[in-house]
């Protein structure tokens, strides 16, 4: 029409530069490209790495760190952290055994699977409630994630000695080979601990990506501030996080006594560090707002496939921590230099 102005062009988007085409775009996928490598390394340097026995051990052994490292990651997105998951899977590992010994001389006793059921169930609930003190303290009272998970991994230690008075748990009453089973059995030739991780860190994946929750969740680790005046309602998402990461520490206390068939009460110890370690490799950034359930997991096998080919080629395993740490470092930095633009 006359009179009428042709709508100006929107300017076109720019080039990556040639040398930054195809390169990955989150941690994850470098961490799951450097996974690959190394898994390839390790095939070469010890042929018996790749053999069914071997895969059957490595994927019992990191299941139980990539389970709670799926409820450390939570916090990490909401930008905490949570120091006392390894307290609470050794509190709901003796927990659990010690239920199921009372409640083999109850009335439970006598309808099948009921210790079992009853045993974990009371154990988590157990597990959701220092979660539940845990967000609490900081969502409502403020007080610092680093210093109050740090004093609940001491109750929950000091909690886990004085019930068992430092002596081990045994499993016993008429469910005891049912709870093998549940923990550590096999379905469609994959072990338990296996399955049970790949369906929590699918439904993750899925509440991280389609929930309103999920959404609210990254908005509150990104700027708190900014997500509470668009309405979002910041210490209900926080308590949630720790209140799921205590649950799944149990969980994985749970899964850990039934494959072990006993809980010590030194269990777990040092696991914190571990599921950190794993969190952040897979590229939960300690910062708040970044991480998801594919990354927690990468991050745990990428941890127990060096510890497990450092066995097998018959290094010194002393070097093993080193080892991981060198990877947080590098995966931490590569991060960052990609989000600089640096490469």
């Amino acid at each position: 029409m006359a009179g009428t102005s042709e709508p100006a062009a929107l300017p076109a988007r720019p080039r990556s530069a040639w040398w930054r085409r195809g390169v990955p775009q989150t941690q994850t996928a470098y961490v799951a490209i450097a996974f690959a490598v190394l898994i390839v390394v390790i095939s070469i340097l010890a042929p018996v790495f790749m053999t069914p026995r071997n895969l059957l051990n490595i994927s019992k052994n990191f299941s139980f760190i990539a389970l709670m490292s799926l409820g450390e990651t939570l916090v990490i997105i909401s930008g905490g952290i949570d120091l006392s998951v390894g307290s609470i899977c050794a509190l709901s590992a003796v927990v659990t055994l010690m239920l199921m010994r009372f409640l083999s001389a109850t009335a439970a006793a006598q309808v099948p699977g009921a210790t079992i059921a009853l045993a974990t169930l009371l154990a988590l609930a157990l597990a959701a409630l220092i979660g539940l003190v845990n967000g609490l303290l900081i969502a409502r009272i403020r007080l610092s994630p680093f210093v109050t998970t740090l004093g609940m991994l001491s109750v929950a230690r000091g909690m886990t000695y004085v019930l068992t008075q430092g002596r081990a748990q045994y499993p016993t009453g008429p469910d005891v080979a049912g709870f093998t089973r549940f923990a550590n059995g096999t379905v469609l030739g994959l072990p338990t601990q296996l399955v049970y991780l790949l369906v929590l860190a699918v439904l993750m994946a899925l509440a991280l990506r389609h929930l309103v929750w999920g959404r609210h969740l990254y908005a509150v680790g990104g700027n708190a501030q900014a997500a509470a005046l668009t309405g979002v309602r910041v210490p209900r998402v926080v308590v949630s996080v720790y209140v799921l990461s205590g649950i799944a520490a149990g969980f994985s206390g749970v899964l850990i006594a039934g494959w072990l068939g006993a809980a010590p009460a030194n269990l777990a110890t040092g696991y914190e560090l571990r599921v950190i370690a794993a969190a952040v490799i897979g590229g939960a950034n300690l910062a708040g707002g970044v991480g998801g359930a594919a990354g927690a997991v990468i991050g745990a096998a990428l941890i127990e496939v060096i510890r497990n080919g450092f066995v097998l080629i018959g290094a010194n395993t002393y070097w093993e921590e080193v080892f991981v740490g060198v990877i947080i470092i590098i995966a931490v930095l590569v991060d960052q230099l990609r989000t600089r633009r640096v490469f």
